[in-house]
């Protein structure tokens, strides 16, 4: 890769005692409700930080019954489910501090696997005490009802009748953008998954994935080097998703 800029490995600073984690998922908005880590560890509501997992290890399976959302803290996690013949269907991919679990609160058990893709250390809440914090927090409310919308979202994303070009677009754009929200570079990370997982996400063939990766590098759109991904033309591939992510 050009430059000397190195893409993220998907590493949170630590925090302290009295400090979050940079990536923390609810540390605004606690800061905002005027409760610092010390205040909340208090409240008996502070995380538990739990891992590494390694890569293949299960953070819950599906049926597990639902006490805790998890914030992925370093790493990466890939959530799917398995159908009847066994055929794997990724559902989606969690960097640091994007929350897992959220879509258990219904059924009270977890709809989905989650397994991390390298190694992956998670911040695990107790659902029924951030729940009753949530009623004396208006901001910590609003964040969880955030948290859920963004979910619902990335469900949605492939939804449509989309190209191959187009989905493989809006997954580079929308992964920029999380990485930036979260402080890392948008131009330049680490693709933690395999092809084979990006192409069952998109529903693609893996033979497609490679092609578009082919073609967008000749065309001067990315550069590859094993699984580091830098955007070169990050107008035209936003331009590309356009559709797409309009209707996430």
């Amino acid at each position: 890769m050009s430059g000397t800029e190195q893409p993220p490995r998907g590493i949170a600073d630590d925090g302290d005692a009295f400090h979050f984690c940079s990536t923390c998922a609810f540390s605004a908005a606690c800061l905002e409700s005027g409760y610092d880590k010390s205040q909340l560890r208090d409240l008996h509501v502070l995380v538990e930080h739990i891992g590494p997992f390694h890569e293949g290890e299960h953070i819950f399976r599906e049926g597990d019954p639902f006490t805790a959302i998890a914030a992925v803290r370093s790493g990466t996690v890939k959530t799917y489910v398995t159908d009847h013949e066994g055929r794997e269907h990724v559902q989606g991919f969690f960097l640091p501090g994007e929350v897992i679990g959220l879509n258990a609160i219904s059924q009270a058990r977890y709809p989905s696997n989650a397994v991390a893709l390298d190694s992956a250390i998670l911040c695990r809440f107790s659902f029924p005490n951030i729940a009753a914090l949530a009623m004396r927090m208006p901001g910590l409310q609003q964040q969880l009802f955030k948290l859920l919308s963004l979910d619902i979202g990335k469900a949605a994303l492939l939804s449509g009748n989309f190209s191959a070009d187009e989905r493989m677009a809006a997954f580079l754009i929308t992964l920029s953008r999380r990485y930036a929200a979260r402080g890392f570079s948008p131009n330049r990370f680490v693709l933690t998954m395999s092809r084979t997982d990006i192409a069952n996400y998109l529903r693609l063939a893996p033979e497609t994935v490679s092609r578009v990766f082919r073609r967008f590098q000749d065309e001067g759109l990315i550069h590859v080097e094993r699984r580091e991904i830098e955007l070169t033309d990050r107008k035209q591939l936003e331009t590309l998703s356009s559709d797409v992510l309009r209707t996430a």
